[in-house]
């Protein structure tokens, strides 16, 4: 018990020096330093950051779908990030990059955990709202605003650390650079059409439990959609 304390208080300690030490975080993964224990203590932070979040969320309407939403919120992130990696290691391998897989990995997995700090950070706010008001469509609304900003700020992140990690190559950096650019819209989309694709994660009210809804429509027209109700405006 002991240890599991022991090794739980080493991964957040890991997410504590990148808060605080970004820099010196940053040129440790740069020189592929502990990138293996980089990497785990992000991802457990984070996932359990994102579970607690996802947890709160889905108890707006059942014990089913909080326990469902802890597990889904997690995986939408490292889904993307699966899915979205090899891209952007291979694009800079082609254009000259060092860096290895690991070195990606972690740096992406930066982003994340910065993200999933921020979220976690907003939790009391998303819960207030939800004990105190019943409209749906603000609540998803609201959690709308609160994932784009968390998003940005952690793609932000992103952008920035990979001109430490990965832009100090000589030739090919410019390219590099604009490499980066168009991934991160890249990862954006992916992100944002895959949390469509494994909604609900609030669960509509009066509804029975479901695990995940067919598919139908896209992301961007049930955010006008949920924008027209909330206005009134309900021929869209």
């Amino acid at each position: 018990m002991a240890d599991k304390e022991s090794q739980g208080i080493k991964y957040f300690a890991v997410l504590t020096g990148l808060l605080r030490e970004r820099q010196g975080f940053l040129e440790e993964i740069r020189q592929g330093h502990r990138l293996m224990i980089k990497i785990t203590s992000l991802l457990v932070c984070s996932s359990l950051f994102l579970a607690i979040y996802g947890g709160i969320i889905g108890a707006y309407h059942s014990w089913m779908q909080a326990l469902a939403s802890a597990v889904k919120l997690p995986a939408l992130y490292l889904i993307t990030l699966i899915i979205c990696l090899p891209t952007l290691f291979f694009a800079n391998i082609i254009f000259g990059s060092k860096r290895s897989f690991g070195q990606y990995f972690a740096l992406v997995m930066t982003a994340i955990a910065i993200t999933s700090v921020l979220l976690f950070s907003f939790a009391p706010i998303t819960l207030f709202f939800m004990i105190s008001t019943s409209n749906y469509q603000f609540l998803i609304l609201l959690n709308v605003i609160l994932f784009a900003i968390t998003g940005l700020i952690g793609i932000l992140f992103l952008y920035k650390s990979a001109k430490i990690v990965i832009e100090q190559e000589g030739e090919g950096s410019n390219t590099r650079s604009k490499i980066i650019q168009y991934w991160l819209f890249l990862y954006a989309f992916v992100g944002s059409q895959l949390g469509w694709t494994l909604r609900p994660f609030f669960g509509t009210p009066g509804s029975p439990f479901q695990l995940f809804r067919e598919k139908e429509g896209n992301f961007y027209l049930s955010i006008i959609q949920a924008m027209a109700y909330l206005f009134g405006i309900h021929n869209l």
